[in-house]
């Protein structure tokens, strides 16, 4: 079976950092590009950030520009989403996903990716 698993989210304090994880399994990892979106509550969904294949390319959008890195290991399936600086605004459901592009400067997801389940990132003091 086709299966993105994220995980690491949890409670911070406002100004901490998170890393989130993103295994996937049952396809050939490296042929897609990956990336990040999350859900606030009330909110639609957004895409954040995207790495294509080889993992040297990538895209933030301006909410999280300079303080969220993303990275993949294709030797190991995994994605990663170090996430610094964490503000209230950052409190949400993450989401990975495969397929993602740029599409001038949104972040979206091709009908062809995958979805992850989410996990919840909240961001409180």
């Amino acid at each position: 079976d086709v299966q993105l698993q994220a995980s690491g989210g949890g409670l911070v304090r406002p100004g901490g950092s998170l890393r989130l994880s993103c295994a996937a399994s049952g396809f050939q990892f490296d042929d897609y590009s990956v990336g990040w979106f999350r859900q606030a509550p009330g909110k639609e969904r957004e895409g954040i950030s995207c790495t294509y294949k080889n993992g040297i390319i990538k895209y933030y959008a301006d909410s999280v520009k300079g303080r969220f890195t993303i990275s993949r290991d294709n030797d190991k399936n995994t994605a990663l989403l170090q996430m610094n600086s964490l503000k209230t605004d950052d409190t949400a459901v993450y989401y990975c996903a495969t397929n993602c592009y740029d599409n001038g400067g949104v972040i979206e997801k091709g009908s062809a990716g995958t979805w992850g389940q989410g996990t919840l990132v909240t961001v409180s003091s």
